[in-house]
C-alpha cells in the first residue's frame, strides 16, 4: 500500500509531498497510510500533517539557517513542540527545487544518527 493512500488531508499537498520525495536525490520512499511521512534508519525525517503543511527534521546548524532564511518556525503536534522540525512555508512550496535541497539536507544529516534499534 503506497504512502498517503488514506490520507485525509488536501489531496494537492500530497502530490506535492510525494513529487518532492520522487525528485530527492535520497533512497527513500512515502510511508504511512494515514499520516504520510518518510524515515531512514529508523528516524521519521518529513512529515505531511492532515492540514496540508509539510515538515522537515534538520540538524541544529540548519535548522537555525532554515528559520533565519525563511518565515518559519517550530512544528506543533498534539499540542508539543516537535523538536529539530521546521515548518515549510507556502513561499517555499512554490519553489520546488529549492524545497527538494532542503529535503536532501535532511536526508544526508539523518543518515548519520546512529540507526534506531528494530522492535524485532
Amino acid at each position: 500500500m503506497p504512502g498517503g493512500s488514506d490520507y485525509k488531508g488536501p489531496a494537492d499537498s500530497l502530490a506535492r509531498y510525494t513529487a518532492i520525495v520522487e525528485d530527492s536525490a535520497g533512497e527513500t520512499v512515502v510511508k504511512g497510510a494515514k499520516n504520510p511521512y518518510t524515515s531512514r534508519n529508523g528516524h521519521m525525517f518529513s512529515f505531511l500533517d492532515a492540514d496540508g503543511a509539510m515538515a522537515l527534521r534538520l540538524s541544529k546548524e540548519l535548522y537555525d539557517e532554515f528559520l533565519e532564511k525563511y518565515d518559519s518556525g517550530p512544528v506543533h503536534s498534539y499540542g508539543a513542540v516537535m523538536r529539530g522540525y521546521v515548518s515549510i512555508p507556502d513561499s517555499m512550496l512554490n519553489d520546488p527545487d529549492e524545497l527538494v535541497d532542503w529535503f536532501d539536507k535532511s536526508y544526508e544529516w539523518i543518515g548519520t544518527l546512529e540507526p534506531k534499534a528494530t522492535k524485532k
